[in-house]
């Protein structure tokens, strides 16, 4: 390996040495957080090369564990959703519960045993059940006239609140305490049913890597980007200042003593608006910050950065 390090970003200079240096990294490497919801996490990596930024999201994608539903046994399905396609849907919701009690489940054992040559079992050590037992009724004296679902029928939507979970034995039920095994977002939509129609469907859900199925992703939306750079050249004021503010989004210019100031250059989107008018030409210029990373992370089960079960 000759070339170690990246030279394609913004202000780059041919002959510049950017090689990776234990010292310089320990004085300007530094993470501010910005945000750190229940479906959402947000912060900045400054001093750091683009290399290791992505490292970070490959990781966070492929390389942390989570739960998920892997096998799914029908006892009774009459909805119009066929059983694969329902193993599937049941498969992407995400799975979570007592942080220390799931980092301590074992990873399922694949193959087969070679002492009988039959498949693994699954153990209390290693797999949660599940149980989705939902049957659609029609609720009696209702008007002929009446055509809300929710007034005509009862139980009709499925949701992944309606997965409860059977613990295999008391000692697994102990372990979760007061943090038992429930979907990570409970409002998600499994199927839609009519009178007479019913889901019986036992799941076992095992510890997984999103390197080997998505559905063990703790996170959806995973990436980052450069934080704009916006250089007033010369000062802007009066009519002129209103106009320089409108051409970016909310937040990033305001105007103080009658001047454009450039307060919050993370809120932009590159949209390069400014460039179109001649009255700037010269006295902005537009680019981005080499080593500062806006790294954004949404999480499907409502954990962000905490996670599913790390």
């Amino acid at each position: 390996m000759s070339n170690v390090t990246s030279n394609d970003f913004p202000g780059h200079w041919p002959g510049e040495d950017h090689s990776w240096d234990l010292s310089k990294f320990r004085d300007r490497f530094r993470v501010d957080f910005f945000r750190n919801d229940r479906y959402h996490a947000e912060f900045d990596l400054v001093g750091v090369d683009a290399s290791i930024v992505n490292a970070f999201r490959r990781i966070m994608i492929a390389e942390v564990y989570s739960f998920a539903i892997e096998q799914c046994y029908f006892l009774n399905n009459t909805s119009l959703i066929q059983d694969e396609v329902l193993a599937h849907r049941l498969g992407l919701i995400p799975i979570v519960g007592n942080h220390e009690a799931m980092k301590s489940m074992k990873w399922p054992r694949q193959g087969k045993n070679p002492e009988n040559n039959l498949p693994y079992m699954p153990t209390v050590h290693d797999t949660l059940i599940l149980q989705l037992h939902v049957e659609c009724e029609r609720i009696p004296k209702v008007s002929p006239e009446e055509t809300d679902k929710d007034k005509l029928y009862e139980r009709h939507m499925v949701y992944a609140r309606d997965l409860e979970w059977r613990p295999a034995n008391e000692a697994q039920q102990l372990r979760f305490g007061d943090d038992p095994v429930r979907a990570g977002n409970p409002d998600t939509v499994i199927a839609k049913l009519r009178p007479g129609q019913e889901i019986i469907v036992t799941s076992h859900a095992v510890k997984g890597l999103g390197k080997d199925h998505a559905k063990f992703s703790p996170v959806a939306t995973c990436g980052y980007r450069l934080l704009p750079q916006i250089t007033i050249l010369e000062p802007i004021r009066g009519k002129a200042a209103e106009r320089f503010k409108a051409c970016f989004p909310k937040g990033v210019v305001e105007i103080e003593d009658g001047e454009a100031k450039v307060v919050n250059p993370r809120n932009d989107t590159v949209s390069r608006e400014v460039l179109r008018h001649d009255e700037f030409k010269g006295k902005v210029k537009l680019g981005r910050v080499r080593d500062h990373f806006i790294c954004g992370f949404f999480s499907p089960s409502g954990h962000a950065l905490r996670g599913r079960s790390r």
